[in-house]
């Protein structure tokens, strides 16, 4: 692969929201963007959701088979039939994440869905990054600045994903390389849609709050959310990051309340958390273009508008697919990695230095 030349990336992620697997193509050299191709939505059954759920915060070795199973099927499936495909991102299932622990786990084996796709598979993204030092997440930003230039944006902006976690990303596009200081910061901000689904689906059976219905109807509980404010991760630093159950101790901050009031005190949680991570970008950003399923949710969406001193848009306003950034993310990090470009920086993990993360693997050639 020779530098400049534009790859047919296919990414694939499965986020901690459980939904299923998004898999996306994006036309790039692992600097700029030349265009966006096909994408495919594979979600999970019931079944398989209950599966991964339960290999939630498991690490290798502690009985993770079903859910590896579950992980393979899908992501086959979900990638599988693309045209004219050169390499493939795989990011796998996120299980734990303690970077200043056991490491970090996405479940997943790259070097059998090569072998599975007949294509070449980078996979394993993050444990380069926290090796040395890193949170090994997010990891998206180095997309996000490829995203601000193909926008043309001159001026400061973020990227806020809302999956089962948040995570922002501040970007200078002015800067000339996602590495070079200044031009990112990114963070996790707290928690998103995970603790709404996991409430409403423990109450009433369904994987979601679906159209915000109920925060909107909701609410909110004021000394709940200050209570929330206090802990200890607002006040550290970023680069940070977080797990999907880093606040286990949230669902019993709302287990006195009505279904919409416990509802309506997680968004508010979700947007305050936000609106507390954006006080440390080294500047407000002009726009702040959201991403992921929580932008769906009009209920967290009105809550940011309030609580955020910019303009705050789905990131469909700007020709981007919020079902499929991610995806198309980890398809632009595999060119990244194919080529020895790093994947992350000091602005965006907090590692020492800028790390070219993943392994490639390469299937086998028939005799």
């Amino acid at each position: 692969m020779l530098t400049g030349e534009c790859i047919r990336a296919l990414g694939a992620m499965s986020g901690t929201s459980l939904d299923g697997v998004d898999a996306a193509v994006v036309e790039t050299d692992g600097a700029r963007i030349f265009g966006f191709g096909e994408s495919r939505y594979r979600p999970y059954s019931d079944e398989e959701r209950a599966v991964l759920r339960a290999a939630l915060g498991k690490w290798p070795g502690e009985g993770c088979d079903a859910a590896l199973e579950v992980v393979q099927r899908a992501h086959l499936e979900a990638l599988g039939g693309f045209e004219g495909v050169d390499l493939v991102g795989f990011h796998g299932q996120t299980l734990a994440h303690e970077p200043r622990g056991r490491g970090t786990h996405q479940l997943g084996d790259g070097e059998a869905l090569a072998q599975a796709l007949g294509l070449p598979v980078v996979w394993d993204f993050r444990s380069a990054d926290v090796n040395l030092g890193g949170e090994g997440a997010p990891l998206a930003p180095f997309y996000h600045f490829a995203c601000a230039q193909w926008m043309g944006a001159e001026a400061p902006l973020g990227f806020l994903n809302l999956g089962g976690v948040g995570n922002l990303t501040w970007v200078d596009p002015r800067k000339s390389a996602p590495e070079e200081a200044g031009a990112l910061l990114a963070f996790d901000t707290g928690p998103a849609n995970a603790p709404i689904d996991d409430l409403v689906q423990a109450r009433l059976g369904r994987d979601f709050d679906e159209g915000g219905v109920l925060g909107l109807e909701g609410r909110a509980d004021t000394g709940s959310v200050e209570a929330f404010l206090t802990h200890g991760y607002f006040h550290r630093m970023p680069p940070k990051s977080l797990d999907r159950d880093d606040f286990k101790g949230l669902p019993g901050m709302v287990v006195g309340l009505d279904d919409a009031d416990a509802v309506a005190t997680l968004v508010e949680i979700c947007a305050a958390s936000v609106a507390r991570g954006m006080e440390h970008c080294p500047e407000p950003p002009a726009r702040l273009l959201v991403t992921g399923g929580g932008r769906k949710n009009p209920a967290i969406m009105t809550r940011l508008a309030a609580l955020l001193p910019c303009d705050v848009a789905p990131v469909e306003e700007a020709g981007l697919n919020g079902d499929m950034l991610e995806a198309q993310a980890f398809g632009f990090l595999a060119v990244r990695v194919a080529r020895g470009l790093p994947t992350s920086c000091p602005g965006t993990t907090g590692v020492a230095g800028a790390v070219a993360g993943g392994t490639l693997s390469r299937p086998e050639r028939a005799a």
